[in-house]
């Protein structure tokens, strides 16, 4: 199982906080896209700029997530 978070504005767009997801291994893009069809605002809310982290690591999207690995979305950081 993979405990999915959503962390900032992408938590109060989705109205979820956190999930799990029963398919692993399975690529970070994959998930991203398989979460994007369950409505037009999850693939609004999960746009391209939506950053990721396995395992409180940031992925790119050809990052492999097994089973037990944590998963958390989170809109881009800006600072300065």
């Amino acid at each position: 199982m993979i405990r999915i978070l959503y962390f900032g504005q992408l938590r109060e767009m989705l109205g979820c906080h956190a999930e799990e997801w029963a398919e692993a291994p399975i690529a970070v893009s994959a998930l991203l896209e398989q979460l994007r069809a369950r409505s037009p605002a999850w693939r609004e809310a999960l746009d391209e700029r939506t950053l990721c982290a396995v395992n409180q690591t940031l992925a790119k999207g050809h990052a492999l997530i097994q089973d037990g690995d944590e998963v958390a979305f989170f809109p881009p950081v800006t600072g300065g």
